[in-house]
């Protein structure tokens, strides 16, 4: 299944409560000195702070290194949690990051291990607690390869510190109170709650609305969705004209987090604003508030489009 460029304004990583900066037995102090192949941080040492990095000394390793600058009491991460982040990154030969979240103040958010980021945040931020800071050494086959990333040079060793901000267990599927779908002119969405895609079924007689659908299938009693949120949901995408999937997270075998305040595809954004968390729902999209007259991928000019998401969780 191909993945939809067209979501989501993304930092450069995608494509990309915090426990304080307690240190625990394993925690290591940064210093203005080089330790063990990681470049040493010169300023801002602190769970919280932006860090300021020195240049690599020497060859970089050609394995992934990790260390704990801070351990934090929070929990331990898992492959499949919902993580948010602050970091900051830059090559090993040199002194100015390529890309950061500090500056931004917009907490990064990601599922691990979902493929969502380079292989080295997935494998190295994998049993790291909440409230850490961590300093990530990511060699090349890790990272961006031989074709780089814009300012990234093909072949670049990646170093990184990371503050783990928050982590979030997400359930297999939506589960609720089933909806009435008495609407004959509306498409049908299965209500099984076993973490498999919810069979869509697209009316071949009518024809599609011209104003946004966002209808429970569940409804939760979870927290409404605001449009400064950040939601890990699961989704099968259809269009109305043949009933055709053209994305799905079931297929690709991951979840997606969706910052909402990102999320450049309006009818998708509009729909799940004031939803509950836990609910699957709904969403038909006329094309004003989808790809427009813009074709994408497999879909034509002028679609409507129809989603049936699971809203997860809220990070």
């Amino acid at each position: 299944m191909r993945r939809l460029a067209g979501l989501l304004v993304v930092p450069l990583l995608l494509l990309t409560a915090a426990c304080g900066d307690e240190k625990g037995s394993d925690s290591v102090s940064a210093s203005a000195e080089s330790k063990e192949g990681f470049p040493a941080i010169t300023a801002g040492a602190k769970f919280g702070e932006k860090p300021t990095l020195a240049k690599g000394e020497g060859k970089p390793p050609k394995e992934l290194k990790t260390r704990v600058l801070s351990k934090g009491d929070g929990a331990t991460l898992k492959n499949g949690d919902a993580i948010q982040v602050n970091y900051l990154g830059q090559s090993w030969d040199s002194d100015k990051p390529f890309d950061n979240s500090f500056d931004r103040k917009q907490p990064f958010d990601l599922t691990l291990g979902a493929g969502m980021v380079i292989q080295g945040w997935d494998k190295g931020l994998v049993g790291q607690k909440v409230g850490s800071r961590v300093q990530l050494v990511i060699p090349p086959d890790l990272g961006y390869g031989a074709q780089g990333q814009g300012d990234i040079k093909p072949n670049a060793t990646l170093v990184f510190v990371v503050d783990v901000l928050k982590a979030t267990q997400i359930p297999a599927s939506a589960k609720g109170t089933e909806v009435a779908q008495d609407n004959i002119d509306l498409p049908k969405v299965g209500t099984n709650t076993d973490g498999k895609a919810p069979k869509v079924t697209v009316p071949t007689k009518s024809a599609p609305p011209a104003k946004l659908v966002s209808n429970y299938i569940l409804e939760s009693k979870g927290e409404v969705v605001k449009d400064t949120d950040s939601v890990v949901v699961n989704y099968v995408a259809l269009t109305w004209k043949d009933g055709k999937t053209f994305d799905s997270t079931y297929a690709a075998g991951k979840t997606q987090t969706f910052p909402l305040a990102q999320v450049t595809l309006k009818g998708l954004k509009n729909g799940l604003v004031g939803k509950k968390i836990g609910s699957r729902v709904l969403l038909v999209i006329p094309p004003d508030q989808g790809f427009g007259d813009k074709a994408q991928q497999t879909i034509p000019a002028k679609s409507t489009l129809v989603f049936a998401v699971d809203l997860l969780a809220k990070m």
